[in-house]
């Protein structure tokens, strides 16, 4: 976030591992009911987008194309928010994104993080395909608490 001082300026607030941790707990909340309404409201040719974005991927050149894959990361976690057709939700998932977009592109590299993201995604995928509404929110919801979990185990440039 940005603090303004007046007469001084303006200075980048850094946030804390709680208010980080906190943020993808409400990213979680927000995306998964972003796939819920995917699941009512998306057309089937919008879902398929979705699938494309990965075809270009084989899991196990996933890590060699590192960077690549963590632009179409971000971009997949942006599409579910905007295919949900929910004004508001969007507007509320705006003001975490940067910071979401930060920590996702800053951990995708871990450990096997990138591979298991892809196949969380294809998962999430074939359950908006399929339109299994629970299944569909459950997914996106545990793919966000799993980066949540890994910040909390493993992410030490937050201390």
């Amino acid at each position: 976030f940005i603090r303004t001082v007046p007469r001084r300026g303006a200075f980048i607030v850094r946030k804390t591992r709680k208010e980080i941790l906190e943020m993808i707990t409400v990213w979680a909340a927000l995306e998964s009911m972003a796939a819920r309404l995917i699941t009512l409201y998306a057309a089937d040719e919008e879902i398929s987008t979705l699938r494309r974005m990965f075809a270009k991927f084989d899991r196990g050149e996933v890590k060699a194309r590192i960077d690549e894959y963590s632009a179409t990361n971000i971009s997949f976690h942006r599409a579910i928010l905007q295919l949900s057709r929910c004004d508001l939700l969007n507007r509320l998932a705006e003001n975490l994104f940067v910071h979401m977009r930060s920590i996702r592109i800053q951990t995708i590299g871990d450990r096997d993080r990138a591979n298991q993201s892809i196949i969380d995604h294809m998962h999430i995928i074939e359950a908006l395909e399929s339109r299994d509404t629970d299944e569909a929110e459950q997914l996106v919801r545990e793919h966000s608490l799993n980066l949540k979990t890994h910040v909390e185990q493993h992410v030490t440039f937050l201390d």
